[in-house]
């Protein structure tokens, strides 16, 4: 096992791995932290923890169970993987967790570089971009938990972790590996214990994946993630996609996510698929009577066209007016409802799921009591097609942000009648 990534979340998780087989590495993901007698037979394994938004103890103790597994199979190099747009708050939880893993590594040193330039998530010196706007003003700003207030990298670690963060600008990165190998040395011995990478483009991935394929501890985004499997593989991506390839039957849209482009992809798929909003306040009255309706509605629409989509998606504004009206419960009593939709849409016979939002899809993919997926083809950057292990479901697990407007559609079933 080459690389094993632990990962925030589970649209974070399928992001990683499929840009992980894309690079050439066998890859499997994992639900949550497997069992010890669990085997899996990859390069490259990520673990999908829910801890991006958790109390930091729980955050840090999920991460380290997940660092006991791998390491107990001889993992060669630890991958802790947060968001491009580094979702987290002043406290956490990607600071604390980096702490922890370092401690438990026995390393003094890593680096963090949420880039992701072919999704237009780009640093320079120091500073996140999300398309030509710095992070701070970006759609990210108003996030409902992790609101992105701050671009710099170097403050947000130096206020969540434990000591001195440094740079590797962009002209570094611009002279090859062993700049970039001599300017992390030269922050070593000065007592910085994070280095943020500056990378604007998927070059700088490549050298940078070269620069620090051999540390013990890396975080970042999937870009890098891309850069170091180009670096270590042996293989081919194509052999490792087939096994993830999605399975023919009936399917669904479920989106939860309220991000600009969700909210833009909403709108473009409702034009041409049937569409039932989700209820906020039967969610809070029952959540599973309310799955159960949403459920049977999906089930009674044609199948001939584009999958059905029940949505909780809103815009900023109709999202302050549900959380002043219902308070912080509401997402949590909408994600039970998308939970209790989710099996009962799997016993009435959806085998393809295709789920916007990090929380809607790490409730749903439990729901549906997956143990594990293989990586198939990438519908669009950072988010492929997988397959379960345990059961014949195929899903697509999406970052909010992800894929153009047209996504809801690229992932129907070729053929289909809109």
């Amino acid at each position: 096992m080459k690389i094993g990534v632990i990962a925030d979340d589970f649209t974070g998780a399928t992001d990683i791995a499929g840009f992980l087989v894309a690079g050439g590495l066998a890859t499997t993901q994992m639900i949550g932290v497997p069992g010890a007698d669990a085997v899996v037979e990859a390069e490259a394994v990520v673990i999908s923890l829910k801890s991006r938004s958790n109390p930091a103890g729980q955050a840090v103790a999920d991460s380290l169970a997940a660092l006991d597994w791998l390491r107990a199979r001889g993992c060669v190099q630890i991958y802790q993987k947060y968001c491009s747009t580094f979702d987290s708050t002043a406290e956490g939880n990607i600071g604390p967790v980096a702490d922890a893993l370092m401690a438990a590594l026995g390393t003094d040193i890593t680096v963090v570089c949420p880039a992701l330039p072919v999704n237009g998530r780009s640093v320079y010196l120091g500073h996140l971009f999300v398309g030509e706007a710095l992070l701070q003003d970006s759609g990210m700003r108003d996030h409902p938990i992790t609101p992105m207030r701050d671009s710099s990298l170097i403050r947000l670690m130096e206020a969540q972790a434990q000591g001195r963060c440094g740079l590797v600008a962009a002209s570094s990165v611009d002279q090859g590996v062993e700049a970039v190998r001599a300017r992390i040395a030269a922050l070593r011995t000065e007592g910085v214990r994070y280095v943020v990478l500056d990378a604007i483009s998927d070059a700088h991935l490549d050298v940078l994946g070269q620069a620090v394929r051999d540390m013990a501890l890396v975080t970042g985004g999937s870009g890098l993630g891309l850069g170091i499997a180009r670096a270590v593989a042996d293989g081919a991506a194509a052999q490792a996609q087939d096994a993830g390839a999605p399975l023919p039957g009936p399917g669904v849209v479920i989106s939860g996510s309220c991000s600009q482009m969700t909210n833009r992809q909403v709108a473009a798929y409702r034009a041409v698929a049937p569409t039932r909003e989700v209820d906020v306040a039967h969610c809070l009255d029952d959540a599973d009577a309310h799955g159960a309706e949403l459920a049977r509605w999906v089930l009674d629409q044609p199948q001939d066209g584009p999958a059905p989509m029940i949505t909780a998606t809103a815009t900023p504004d109709q999202l302050r007016q549900i959380q002043a009206r219902h308070g912080a419960a509401a997402s949590e009593a909408v994600e039970r409802t998308f939970a209790a939709a989710a099996r009962a849409l799997a016993q009435g016979g959806i085998t393809r799921f295709v789920v916007a939002g990090g929380e809607t899809s790490g409730s749903v993919t439990q729901a549906l009591e997956v143990t594990g997926f293989a990586i198939g083809p990438q519908i669009a950057p950072g988010v492929p097609w997988v397959r379960a292990l345990n059961r014949p479901l195929s899903l697509a697990l999406k970052s909010g942000n992800f894929g153009a407007e047209g996504f809801f559609l690229d992932c129907q079933p070729k053929g289909v009648r809109v």
